[in-house]
């Protein structure tokens, strides 16, 4: 029975041939990739990463955008008995660097020539580094080699041995070190087996019907262990094509293209896809606006009913199919037309839009899970979704709450531990195998996980309320004048934030109201556009108790940016970064407020 990921990859590229595994596209149209093409590439660049001198054990990093070549290299490195160290494709010099240092990777394949020139300064700290692949274009160095010059020399490999390694390989052998993208602190190089990836790999299956007339549309970073596992492992164990999208801003042009059965993303793709579907709704007659909201709460009747049991009526029924058929045709469209579901995770997804779209007849099944569990933990499956929950614990896995609220978790899929860090494993994982997450939470009644927030970003105010701040930021990233926020006031008399307009909505708004404006610096502090923004934050709060109401807010003229290291790759805030970029501002909220000032705009000039 085959034990490693790459053993049975081989084994079912021999049973499925000539069927397609990937779609790249490439001068304009998307072309496929058979298993057995891929079988071959995959043995091809094993037999270079045995020509480097790799041992079972060995690093060999990866930084690159989503493409075949990425899975080449994972797979290849995997059946050599050697482990990955992936690197986020949008992180600098500085954080390759480190990695290449921690991992100790003896192989660098690298995507962007231009980074590759910036390494070569570093290369002096990095003395186990024996040869960096360049996956498009050249750096003149003789550590680097093209990616031709590189499978030319694999060629003449040794196939005898690579068949060696492939059949030595055990389930318990290290698949990769995934390298934490945490909102806090140094990246931590996580220990994940193969048993690890595959104890999650069978869960999912059990979960979700996944078969080969499925298609899966590949964009989020590989790197992350989400859409390794789950857009990628699972996708190719259970003979779904791959396709991946050329990049994260042409994800909805690929998806008409590709018509995906099933996608993988984080809350961002949603919170857009929703914002932009009530704002063409808002603007368009006054009839359209009934007719859609009309169906709307029916569809959102008949999906309450169906949730706790309960049958609709036949008549409600007979209106669901005719508003799902008529009124929400054109999403489904969009989305190419063969959608059966998403999954999300990575972060919170707010229950207004999961129902929305499951209303809509497009579900979200919403889960949650960790770098260190490989990663799913709970998910929401087609026979068991409960909306404001990220579902129940897979197969295998068991969950218990602590006495602080910190959610626990012990099964087949939680990690080996940190790379070389003792100390940091033992400060969340017991000899008794439970992980402490880092997560607060709760099970209900029904055996169904609710996250309220992350144990280290609970406000406690100086009053000594403890405050989740992300309920208030998706409470405010739901509103269609608002993209994004993060809220502050540990140790304050009161909650403050930071809130980053939805700029489009805020233009139309100023146009409607004939407000000028010069860029959006002006624009966040205009004080009818701060007078909006503060009716519509008190409407969202009004039945809220007042310590969990923001009382000043700073509206920014951009958005948290992956360039200046304020979100992670799937775009969580990094709260101390945050505060770090915008230290005068948030505390500006607590000083000029006690000399009467009240709610402002502030001008980002370094990134108009």
């Amino acid at each position: 029975m085959a034990r490693t990921i790459p053993q049975i990859f081989f084994t079912l590229a021999t049973e499925r041939g000539e069927r397609t595994a990937l779609r790249r596209k490439r001068e304009g149209t998307y072309r496929s990739i058979s298993w057995f093409e891929m079988a071959r590439q995959v043995r091809l660049y094993g037999q270079g990463v045995l020509n480097c001198g790799i041992e079972p054990g060995d690093g060999v990093a990866i930084m690159s955008p989503n493409c075949p070549q990425w899975a080449y290299v994972d797979l290849a490195t995997m059946a050599c008995g050697a482990r990955t160290a992936p690197v986020y494709h949008t992180e600098d010099v500085a954080t390759l660097r480190y990695i290449l240092h921690d991992s100790a990777s003896r192989i660098l394949f690298l995507y962007s020539p231009e980074l590759g020139v910036e390494l070569i300064d570093h290369l002096a700290t990095l003395p186990q580094l024996r040869q960096v692949v360049m996956l498009d274009g050249e750096v003149a160095h003789p550590l680097f080699v093209t990616l031709d010059e590189f499978l030319r020399s694999a060629e003449n490999g040794s196939a005898e041995l690579f068949a060696e390694r492939l059949t030595a390989g055990r389930g318990d052998d290290i698949a990769t070190l995934i390298y934490t993208s945490g909102t806090t602190g140094t990246p931590k190089g996580v220990l994940l087996s193969h048993a690890n990836f595959l104890s999650n790999i069978d869960a999912s299956i059990e979960a979700f019907a996944i078969g080969e007339e499925d298609e899966c549309l590949s964009f989020l970073p590989l790197s992350h262990v989400f859409e390794r596992m789950a857009g990628y492992y699972l996708m190719l164990i259970q003979g779904a094509v791959i396709s991946y999208a050329e990049s994260i801003d042409t994800v909805p042009a690929n998806m008409a293209e590709v018509k995906p059965t099933i996608v993988v993303s984080v809350p961002r793709l949603y919170e857009k896809m929703y914002a932009r579907i009530l704002d063409q709704v808002l603007s368009g007659s006054w009839l359209r606006k009934q007719i859609f909201f009309g169906a709307l709460h029916a569809c959102k009747r008949y999906v309450q009913l169906e949730l706790s049991g309960e049958q609709p009526g036949r008549l409600l029924s007979l209106g669901v199919k005719l508003a799902r058929q008529v009124v929400f045709s054109k999403i489904h469209e969009r989305l190419g037309g063969r959608l059966r579901f998403f999954v999300s995770g990575g972060a919170p997804l707010a229950a207004e839009i999961a129902e929305f779209f499951l209303a809509a007849g497009v579900p979200i099944y919403e889960g949650y899970g960790l770098s260190e569990t490989s990663p799913v933990i709970a998910v929401n499956t087609p026979t068991a979704q409960r909306l404001g929950t990220v579902g129940r614990p897979i197969s295998g896995t068991e969950v218990r709450i602590a006495a602080d609220g910190e959610i626990m978790v012990r099964g087949p899929g939680v990690f080996r531990g940190y790379w070389n860090k003792a100390e940091e494993t033992a400060e969340v994982l017991g000899d008794d195998g439970w992980l402490a997450t880092g997560d607060i939470g709760v099970l209900d009644h029904d055996g169904y996980l609710m996250i309220t927030d992350r144990k280290k970003d609970l406000i406690v105010t100086a009053g000594g309320k403890n405050i989740a701040p992300q309920f208030l930021e998706n409470l405010f990233k739901g509103d269609k004048y608002l993209a994004n926020a993060m809220v502050y006031g540990d140790g304050k008399p009161y909650l403050t934030a930071l809130l980053v307009p939805n700029f489009d909505n805020l233009e139309a708004y100023a146009k409607y109201k004939k407000i000028s404006y010069l860029n959006h610096c002006d624009m966040v502090n205009h004080a009818r556009i701060l007078d909006l923004i503060r009716r519509r934050i008190d409407r969202l709060q009004e039945a809220l108790p007042s310590y969990q109401r923001i009382k000043r807010f700073t509206l920014i003229s951009r958005d948290f940016s992956s360039a200046e290291g304020e979100v992670t790759p799937t775009l969580k805030v990094k709260r101390k970064v945050v505060f770090d970029h915008f230290r005068r501002e948030l505390e500006d909220m607590y000083t000029l407020s006690a000399q009467g000032a009240t709610d402002r705009g502030f001008c980002v000039i370094d990134n108009e």
